[in-house]
Formats: C-alpha cells, sequence, structure tokens
C-alpha cells in the first residue's frame, strides 16, 4: 500500500455499543493521513437520546480526534442523519477541524469528488415503507447478533469478522436498495459535471462506475470496518480493518476500451 495522504470514514456511530472505536483507533494510528474526512453519523445523537453508552475505547477516540487536528491533521466533518444536529454549525472551524454540510474533494490527480453523507438521496430510493421499517428493525437485530458472535470470536481469540455483512448480503430488497443509492448519488454527481461521488449512509463499502460517474462508499465502523483512502498518487482504494484487505478503484470503462484495444 502507498503512503495515505487522505482518509474518508463514515458511520462511526459513538455512543451505541456497536461502535468499533478500538479498531478505528488502531486504524487512523497506522495509516496518519494528512486529511480526514468524517462523513456522517460519527456520533449517534439519535441512539443517545435513547440511552448513552460511551465506553472508555469511545471516549479514547474522541480524543485521538481531537489530538489529531490538533497535530494538523485537516479534518472535515460532515453530519449525517443520526448526528443532524450539528447541521446547525456548519462552517464552524476550529483550528485545523471545521464542519461542512458537504464538500467537494479535489484527489491528487486532478479528479473532484462530491461528498456528502448520503442521506439526501432516501427520497430517490424507491423502496416500501413497509420494507423500510422492517429492514431497520432487522438491522437492529443483526447488530446485536454481530456483537454477540464477535464477543465469541474474541473470547476464542479470533480476529473480528462481520456476521452482519454475510447475512445482508444474501437479501436482494438489500441489493436493490443498494443499486438505487448508487444511481441516486452518481446522477447528482454527474448533474454537477464532477467525476464521481464519495459517501457512506447504507453501511456498504463499494465502487462503481455510473453515468458517467465513480462511485465511492466508505462503508461503516459498526459491521464491516472499512475506510476509503487516497493515495500520494491520487488513486482510491477501500481499505478493511484488521484483515488489511485493499481493493483499489476499478478503471473508467473509457478507459479499459483503450487498453484493450492496445492489446
Amino acid at each position: 500500500m502507498q503512503n495515505i495522504h487522505t482518509m474518508f470514514i463514515s458511520d462511526v456511530h459513538l455512543g451505541t455499543p456497536d461502535c468499533q472505536a478500538k479498531l478505528l483507533s488502531e486504524a487512523l494510528t497506522r495509516l496518519a493521513p494528512s486529511k480526514l474526512y468524517l462523513v456522517g453519523d460519527i456520533i449517534d445523537l439519535a441512539a443517545m437520546r435513547k440511552k448513552a453508552v460511551l465506553p472508555q475505547d469511545q471516549q479514547l477516540l474522541i480524543g485521538q480526534l481531537w489530538q489529531m487536528a490538533k497535530d494538523g491533521c485537516e479534518i472535515i466533518y460532515i453530519p449525517g442523519n443520526h448526528d443532524a444536529p450539528m447541521r446547525k454549525i456548519c462552517g464552524l472551524k476550529l483550528g485545523k477541524l471545521q464542519i461542512r454540510r458537504k464538500a467537494i474533494h479535489k484527489t491528487r490527480d486532478g479528479r473532484r469528488f462530491l461528498v456528502s453523507h448520503g442521506d439526501e438521496f432516501d427520497g430517490h430510493v424507491r423502496i416500501h415503507p413497509l420494507m423500510l421499517l422492517l429492514g431497520d428493525q432487522g438491522h437492529q437485530l443483526l447488530l446485536w447478533l454481530n456483537r454477540s458472535y464477535n464477543k465469541l470470536r474474541q473470547w476464542l481469540n479470533m480476529p473480528y469478522r462481520s456476521l452482519a455483512a454475510m447475512i445482508k448480503q444474501r437479501f436482494s430488497t438489500a441489493q436493490r436498495y443498494i443499486e438505487n443509492f448508487q444511481h441516486a448519488a452518481c446522477t447528482e454527481a454527474s448533474r454537477q459535471s464532477l467525476d464521481g461521488y464519495i459517501g457512506g449512509h447504507i453501511h456498504q463499502a463499494g465502487f462503481i462506475h455510473l453515468k458517467g460517474a465513480l462511485y465511492c462508499n466508505d462503508g461503516d465502523w459498526v459491521e464491516h470496518c472499512t475506510a476509503l483512502v487516497e493515495t500520494d498518487s491520487g488513486k482510491l482504494q477501500l481499505l478493511e480493518w484488521p484483515t488489511m484487505k485493499v481493493i483499489s478503484e476499478p478503471a473508467a470503462p473509457m478507459q479499459i476500451a483503450t487498453e484493450l484495444a492496445r492489446t
């Protein structure tokens, strides 16, 4: 892996028992990005209204992020739907930390990407309301199963593994929701004449070329423990923690066609 210039993370859900704060802290320490985007749902204020859970590892992560900003890491916080009250203070700057509603990120190879949490596209994702309700309830059950499963793996001295991810991949409704979300995000990026879109929200990391734009989702830190990173060369990669599995961005269709013509 090349040196990391920029790192994108979202859906950390601090304040809930599902937050994988220790793993994220390890990743931030190891990767040491120069620039960090917090792409929404970092603090789950919605869940904390009902019951706040903020154990020591989560408190230490908050302190680590603040220290990174003090040490010179540029941090851009884009609130999501679970930390929506933070949107009232968009525009605030505290040293190297700033809060924005959305951003345009320019990669080191000159490409421009729209960066947002992604909940603004919910109205474009056509899923029956009953299915959304059932999906939310089912998701909470999956998270509970995921916690129990990984407590057992930890007791057996085995690494973290997302049970929730394995289950969700087998449901067609979840896959249809993801596809609709991808199309909505890429449509907006193309409308703004940008090269692509970077977001979170749906807890499903991935790359795909659609409508002339590159869709990038950085995943989450409650189920999958994934981040999107930009290397010093400007290329984008998805990184899974703690396995260190790396997925590089796919070549654009035009580039693929050009390469095939040369062979």
